[in-house]
């Protein structure tokens, strides 16, 4: 394998890993950094798809015990049988929309520029929602993923298909929309890192499947380097979110967000970086 690939697929792997828990749009870090390193082009977005399901891995990883534990009570714990529902009617929306908007996403969206006013707004909506809130977690109804009704589940659903737009956010939108829609803080981050479970297999497996003559056998290490990183990344991302939560809000990924779509805009509009449009 090309030395100069294998540490591009390193470096997507770990952008891929340590952002796409956080409410900073993993999809837009990874345009971003694909375009300063010279990582792109069409299989390059296969890629950039295919390296979440390390990240979904790592959520596995970390939550073993409990989904063991729905796994098994199946067939006679309520609980479990209510969290599998509840994930599958959260992720039909946005795999809905995706089957249907993905083409045109890509062709029009899939660029550092609407990348960055996204990564604007979302900021200020973030910072809009944590205003307050300390009182909205105080009066927070849902302080668990297990007292969450289908409907709950429905509008999460709903909240995740905005990060069909680059630069929104997957976590950024199940984590501010769960909150607005009555979730702690805590269940709305644990409810967004199971959904990625299912979501991003989805999206790995579509990927793969409709872009395959565009891959051959020897893009197989690529993908595995790329992977692997993304897992130890994203476990350790989820590691010190879960820390991170029980004493601090998302202000400061706001004020991320913001500053980084507007440095993006001032070097793109004076040709200070070629972010290869």
């Amino acid at each position: 394998m090309d030395l100069t690939l294998a540490l591009q697929a390193i470096i997507m792997g770990l952008v891929e890993g340590f952002t796409e828990f956080l409410p900073i749009s993993s999809t837009g870090h990874l345009i971003l950094a694909g375009s300063l390193i010279g990582f792109t082009g069409e299989t390059a977005k296969v890629f950039d798809i295919a390296i979440q399901a390390g990240a979904m891995l790592a959520v596995i990883w970390e939550y073993r015990a409990r989904i063991g534990s729905v796994i098994t009570g199946l067939g006679h714990d309520p609980k479990a049988q209510r969290l599998v529902i509840n994930l599958i009617v959260a992720f039909i929306p946005a795999a809905l929309l995706g089957l249907v908007f993905s083409g045109m996403i890509k062709d029009v969206l899939f660029h550092p520029v609407p990348v960055a006013i996204a990564f604007i707004v979302g900021g200020i909506i973030i910072w809009l929602v944590e205003r307050n809130g300390k009182e909205r977690e105080a009066n927070a109804r849902i302080q668990s993923v297990d007292d969450m009704r289908i409907s709950d589940a429905l509008k999460v659903g709903l909240a995740q298909a905005f990060s069909l737009i680059p630069g929104t956010s997957r976590s950024g939108a199940t984590i501010i929309g769960g909150m607005l829609l009555g979730l702690s803080r805590k269940a709305a981050t644990e409810f967004s890192f199971f959904l990625a479970i299912p979501t991003l297999l989805a999206a790995t497996v579509y990927s793969v499947i409709k872009e395959r003559e565009l891959l051959t056998m020897s893009d197989l290490p690529l993908f595995g380097i790329g992977g692997l990183a993304a897992f130890v990344s994203a476990f350790l991302c989820v590691r010190w979110l879960l820390r991170y939560i029980s004493s601090h809000d998302f202000t400061i990924f706001a004020w991320y967000r913001i500053v980084f779509g507007i440095v993006i805009l001032i070097t793109a509009h004076y040709n200070l970086v070629d972010w290869a449009h």
